[in-house]
C-alpha cells in the first residue's frame, strides 16, 4: 500500500516568490563544500537561493545536533542564505523510499525552485547516492495531479549536480563556475563547521581546507581564473548566445 503523500513541514520558511535555485544537501556542510561560491555568487546577482538539508548530519566524532544547528546558521550567514530548511531524515540511514520521495516532492511544490542542485550521482557515501535518487524521483512526483501532496503540481525546470564526493573520481564537468571573488566567503562558511573540519584535525599533514583550496584552484586554472566550482548535467544545456562564456 502506498504511504500517505501528505506531510507537515514545521518551521518551513515562507516565500513571497518561488526560489530560483534549491540546493539539496544530504548533510549540513555538503552544499557549502560543493557549491558555496556559486550559492553566494547567485545571491549577489539577485537570485533567490535556498538550501534543503535532508539530515542533521549526526552523529559525528566531535559534533552534536546542537553544534551542527549553530554551525549551519553561521555558515548560512557567510553565504547570505536566508531560506534554509532541514527535512529531518535519518543520517547514515537515508533511503530513496516512497515516503521520503513524497516528503521531498512536497518541498519542491511549496518552494517551486526553477533549478534544483543535487550531489553528483556517483559516490562512495550511501547517503549521497540516496539523496540524488530522491531528488530525481521527487522532481517527477512533484508534478503529479490527483494526489494529496501539498501545494500545486510543479516540475523543476532543470536538475544540475555539484561535486562533494567520497570517491576517488576525477570529474568531467559540464561547466565550471568562476568563484574567484567568492572563495573567501566559501572558505569561511566551511570553517564555520568547526566540529567537522577543525576539531580532531589539528595535526593533519595538509589541512582539509587547504586541500579544498587547491582543488578549487585547479578548476579555476582550467577556465583561466583563480578559483572554480565544477558542475555536471545529465541533460543538454541550451544557450541562446555565447556572450557570457569565459
Amino acid at each position: 500500500m502506498l504511504p500517505s503523500l501528505h506531510h507537515d513541514y514545521p518551521g518551513l520558511p515562507s516565500l513571497d516568490d518561488p526560489l530560483d535555485m534549491l540546493v539539496v544537501a544530504p548533510h549540513p556542510d555538503d552544499a557549502e563544500l560543493g557549491m558555496g561560491g556559486t550559492i553566494l555568487k547567485m545571491i549577489q546577482r539577485g537570485s533567490k537561493v535556498g538550501i534543503l538539508d535532508l539530515t542533521n548530519g549526526e552523529p559525528t566524532p566531535y559534533g552534536s545536533i546542537e553544534k551542527r544547528a549553530a554551525e549551519t546558521l553561521e555558515a548560512s550567514r557567510h553565504l547570505g542564505v536566508t531560506w534554509r530548511y532541514n527535512l529531518g531524515l535519518p543520517n547514515r540511514f537515508l533511503e530513496a523510499s516512497l515516503e521520503n520521495r513524497a516528503k521531498l516532492a512536497g518541498v519542491f511544490r511549496l518552494a517551486r525552485p526553477r533549478w534544483v542542485f543535487a550531489p553528483y550521482w556517483l559516490d562512495a557515501h550511501p547517503d549521497h547516492v540516496a539523496a540524488t535518487e530522491l531528488v530525481e524521483a521527487a522532481r517527477f512526483w512533484s508534478k503529479l495531479t490527483k494526489c494529496d501532496l501539498p501545494g500545486k503540481p510543479f516540475h523543476p525546470q532543470r536538475v544540475f549536480y555539484y561535486y562533494c564526493i567520497h570517491l576517488k573520481h576525477i570529474p568531467q564537468p559540464a561547466w565550471i563556475m568562476d568563484i574567484s571573488s567568492q572563495w573567501q566567503a566559501k572558505h569561511d562558511s566551511i570553517m564555520a563547521y568547526h566540529s567537522q573540519f577543525v576539531e580532531g584535525k589539528q595535526h593533519a599533514e595538509t589541512p582539509f581546507i587547504e586541500q579544498l583550496r587547491e582543488q578549487s584552484a585547479t578548476w579555476g586554472k582550467a577556465i583561466g581564473v583563480r578559483y572554480g566550482e565544477p558542475f555536471a548535467s545529465k541533460e543538454p544545456i541550451g544557450l541562446n548566445d555565447l556572450a557570457n562564456l569565459i
